[in-house]
């Protein structure tokens, strides 16, 4: 084969171990320096899989006692000055292969958007809740989180067998419940979560962009960034921003609430 016809081949990964080791004694050092990269990248690609499949340690512990259809919980917006706060609840196929899944934060809002649609493809169920700037001003944004948690997991149909959550307990749960700190990072259910709700937020922002364009949602999706601030500075606070958090508590009435 050409060197040429080597690249495309090797552009595969799936490529049969004849193939490699015929490969092996081609004498051409363009062809050792294709093989050496596929081969790194084969191990990239075991490590990815290894670390996947570690991320499903929780769920498997779970499954060891019985339970079957287990969810995982996590929310986004808990941190911003304006906008609500959306949880997203998942029940994942054990052990299913999911591509560079973690902790929405850490990934791209690229990534975030791909894997949002291959979660609610492949997943068993999706559920999510949007909690609202006057329940959050109402009940603080602790109490808001965990309102929205509980009706999340409520929302499956049949319900989960146990659940996996980010951090917050959940006492009132009429299944087992596991709160995992950094709980997106370390399981795969609540990093499918966490995707769920990072992307419906996100999207929910842009939508109030559209209403309230002075405020740069679109950018900073309602955290207080320094552009944010300028902008509450030069506007005021307007109808979706936390009048619960500082520095809209203290912001002094004006026409623009």
């Amino acid at each position: 084969m050409t060197v040429t016809q080597i690249t495309q081949l090797l552009g595969s990964n799936d490529v049969s171990i004849d193939i490699i080791n015929d490969l092996k004694q081609d004498s051409r050092i363009s062809v050792s320096r294709l093989l050496m990269k596929w081969e790194q990248r084969q191990e990239k690609l075991l490590l990815e899989k290894e670390r996947i499949q570690g991320l499903y340690e929780q769920e498997r512990l779970l499954k060891n006692c019985g339970y079957d259809l287990i969810a995982g919980v996590d929310e986004a917006g808990r941190g911003p000055l304006a906008g609500p706060v959306v949880v997203g609840a998942v029940i994942l196929p054990l052990g299913f292969h999911l591509p560079l899944i973690n902790d929405s934060k850490k990934l791209s809002a690229k990534q975030r958007e791909e894997l949002y649609d291959v979660i609610k493809e492949v997943a068993i169920d999706v559920q999510s809740t949007v909690i609202d700037i006057e329940t959050i001003d109402h009940v603080n944004i602790y109490q808001a989180t965990i309102l929205g948690m509980y009706r999340t997991i409520g929302q499956f149909s049949p319900q989960p067998h146990a659940v996996l959550i980010d951090a917050v307990p959940l006492p009132d749960l009429a299944m087992p419940s596991v709160s995992l700190i950094g709980g997106d990072a370390i399981s795969a259910s609540i990093g499918a979560a966490s995707i769920i709700a990072k992307v419906e937020r996100d999207r929910l922002m842009l939508k109030l962009d559209e209403e309230y364009p002075q405020y740069g949602f679109a950018k900073h999706k309602g955290y207080g960034t320094a552009e944010h601030m300028r902008a509450l500075q030069q506007y005021g606070p307007c109808p979706i921003h936390r009048k619960s958090f500082e520095p809209i508590k203290s912001w002094k009435t004006t026409n623009h609430e």
